[in-house]
């Protein structure tokens, strides 16, 4: 074997099309980080001899997975690098198996709306990514004429809100706002992504309810509010038939019959949900507790159960973080005010175990949940002809899992800046042992994290 390869082999790696894991070899190129062949069988040391000890890693029966892509994370650098940043958000990110983030363009100061402000951006994530990193591009009433000059600068798509984002400088937009938009869109290889609440007027909580009451705010976020935004959003995508567009973070169960007649059309139209939607239920969220609070909100259980099915029937396209983190004082965890707290879930690190733990109760494989959190995730963010799968001439993004590994989560294993999270207390199944990105070692559950930061701006 030539010099500057390095061989990963296991009796468990998880190829394209298998339904399990099958013995494997898999080799690297140490000079372009690629995957230059796979051989369907396990190696030994004896067949490598020529290689240094360090360029041949045999996970034995771990299993060998792709890195995830997570398409829905919050870095918030520059800005707000007090709620999280690159170096936090990413070594939090492969500590967790996710090789791969894509950049919200909000909470960032400023937001991604402009070539200048996705410059600005790049040049504070420089030197400090463990993860490789993308970025969408946001669409804010005015910018339309911005977008396209934003796809030649690199973003993978474009973000909207259709009920305030909760931050000024990103405001959301309307039906007028989003034809000038969509008409600078069609025709081109791009997504256009939609925080799908409208509020058309619904009854809210009366201002009199007891702000630390999770119903109170459940109450102030009806699932109408995401049926009546997909029912626009389907409206508007009949005039602009040729523009993907995406629903981020789907938690109503309701809206589901729109996104399966909309699918029906052959329109072409992708959904995701959150680990939060799939393993929280309304029910078991204790009062007086904003750490739970995300916009939409955690709903119940029977609500839970029909998100998995439609994630198995393929009307849910993928599973993502939308890690969205604040400083801790904006959660009021010392007053329990859920209604006045940031809404947003901190989960990098954490969602690859999150799944595992819950989906394995269903019956649900390692191949669909890496088809869920790695496979779409990458062809969502049009990163699927090198990020998503150990294939030959992809980036050797690889993790070493323990599927029986039982993990108890606490404060101090947080990886991200703020360290709060409705996860701490849980005794999770499944663990990363390994992340290597682009066949480099990148974290190691005993030793921690490489000291260079390899990750690469796509």
């Amino acid at each position: 074997m030539p010099s500057g390869e390095r061989v990963f082999t296991g009796h468990k790696v998880l190829l394209p099309g298998r339904e399990g894991p099958i013995p494997a070899t898999i080799k690297v190129s140490t000079l372009t980080g690629k995957i230059t062949d796979i051989r369907q069988s396990h190696s030994s040391q004896a067949e490598h001899l020529n290689l240094p000890e360090s360029d041949f890693i045999d996970v034995g029966d771990n299993v060998l997975l792709p890195g995830l892509v997570d398409a829905h994370v919050h870095l918030n650098e520059p800005g707000r690098t007090d709620w999280e940043g690159f170096r936090t958000g990413t070594r939090a990110a492969v500590s967790g198996g996710v090789t791969t983030v894509v950049d919200m363009p909000l909470n960032s100061i400023p937001p991604t709306t402009t070539v200048n402000h996705l410059e600005q951006k790049r040049n504070a994530a420089q030197g400090q990514c463990w993860a490789d990193v993308a970025f969408w591009g946001g669409v804010i009433p005015g910018n339309e004429t911005d977008l396209k000059s934003l796809i030649v600068a690199g973003v993978k798509g474009f973000k909207c809100f259709l009920i305030e984002s909760g931050v000024e400088e990103f405001p959301c937009v309307t039906e007028k706002d989003l034809h000038l938009a969509m008409g600078e869109l069609q025709g081109i290889s791009t997504v256009l992504c939609f925080h799908a609440e409208l509020d058309t007027g619904s009854p809210a909580a009366p201002t009199s309810a007891n702000p630390t009451l999770y119903d109170t705010f459940l109450a102030s976020r009806p699932q109408q509010l995401e049926v009546d935004a997909i029912r626009l959003i389907n409206s508007l995508h009949a005039k602009y038939p040729s523009l993907r567009l995406h629903i981020v973070h789907l938690s109503a169960a309701s809206a589901l019959p729109l996104v399966r007649a909309a699918k029906s059309t052959g329109l072409p139209l992708t959904v995701e949900t959150c680990f939060h939607y799939l393993t929280l239920t309304s029910e078991h969220i204790p009062n007086g507790h904003p750490e739970f609070k995300c916009c939409p909100p955690v709903r119940e259980g029977v609500n839970r159960e029909e998100l998995w099915k439609a994630l198995e029937d393929g009307t849910i396209d993928c599973v993502v973080s939308d890690h969205s983190p604040c400083v801790a004082s904006l959660k009021n965890l010392d007053t329990g005010d859920i209604m006045g707290a940031w809404g947003g879930i901190s989960t990098l690190g954490l969602g690859l175990s999150l799944l595992w733990t819950e989906g394995r109760k269903r019956g649900v494989s390692l191949s669909k949940i890496v088809q869920w959190t790695s496979v779409a995730t990458a062809k969502h963010a049009s990163l699927h002809d090198r990020k998503g799968a150990i294939q030959v001439g992809y980036d050797a993004d690889l993790i070493v899992w323990d599927p029986e590994a039982e993990v108890k989560v606490t404060k101090e294993s947080f990886n991200f800046k703020n360290k709060v999270s409705p996860y701490e207390g849980l005794t999770l199944t499944g663990r990363v042992e390994q992340t290597y990105l682009r066949g480099q070692l990148v974290y190691d559950q005993e030793k921690g994290f490489s000291q260079k930061a390899v990750g690469q701006l796509l």
